[in-house]
């Protein structure tokens, strides 16, 4: 197992880009990719020479979701570590600066529940979204119980939720998810040409306008984080989320 940080960081012009870059598991999201992003957003907290953050994801994936190896290794109690998923959820949730997502490819599960953490989103022109709890037999996570219907309406919420579907670029912009689909070979310079833009003005400004637009929904959305965590261990490991999981690794 090597040490190499599973994420590459990248600064210009006062804007950092995070890129996953686990593509062999297309950016599947394990403990250490988890404390990686998060560690990698925390010091750009304290970076007062940037101003925006880019996430994207390394080759065809934005991100695979959660790592399902290692989900049922830790279901089936023969992996035990001590989760860096809510730190990161919570570091994106109170992420003071602008943030700005490249979606170049897939976006499943965290892939896609991040989302609302970020203020802007470009999609690419092949990219599809989802979220498979209910494939899973799991809760939603990362608060997309609270973010998704705020985003997208309740019905159109709802449906993402229950069903399982698939998303395509022009859905996800549609319902609210993306703010302009873009041909996939320009999806991370368009994004990045308008953090730099972005992130030209004072740090004191663009932190204040974040707070306050921030402030009138931090609590729904910590409390939707604690209910999901709960109902999300209640339901790991239960019989249909064993036979799920089997399903998904056997493919």
């Amino acid at each position: 197992m090597t040490d190499e940080p599973l994420v590459r960081v990248e600064d210009h012009d006062r804007v950092r880009t995070i890129t996953f870059d686990r593509p062999e598991k297309l950016n599947a999201f394990n403990n250490r990719l988890y404390a990686d992003a998060g560690e990698a957003l925390a010091k750009a907290v304290d970076d007062d020479g940037l101003g925006a953050v880019v996430l994207t994801g390394e080759g065809r994936a934005f991100s695979a979701g959660q790592d399902l190896e290692e989900m049922a290794a830790i279901a089936t109690d023969q992996l035990s570590v001590e989760s860096a998923f809510p730190a990161f959820v919570d570091t994106l949730r109170t992420f003071p600066k602008p943030l700005l997502a490249a979606v170049n490819g897939l976006a499943l599960g965290i892939g896609f529940t991040l989302l609302p953490y970020c203020d802007i989103v470009f999609v690419a022109r092949s990219a599809r979204a989802k979220v498979p709890f209910t494939e899973l037999g799991v809760a939603p996570e990362a608060g997309s119980s609270y973010l998704f219907p705020r985003r997208m309406g309740w019905q159109r919420a709802a449906r993402v939720l229950f069903t399982s579907d698939w998303l395509s670029a022009e859905e996800l912009l549609a319902h609210g998810m993306a703010l302009e689909v873009v041909d996939d070979e320009d999806v991370l310079r368009h994004t990045q040409e308008l953090a730099r833009r972005i992130a030209a003005h004072p740090v004191a400004s663009l932190t204040a306008i974040k707070r306050l637009m921030l402030d009138s929904h931090a609590e729904a959305m910590g409390r939707a984080r604690r209910l999901e965590d709960a109902a999300f261990q209640e339901l790991l490991g239960s019989p249909d989320n064993m036979a799920a999981l089997e399903r998904f690794l056997e493919r």
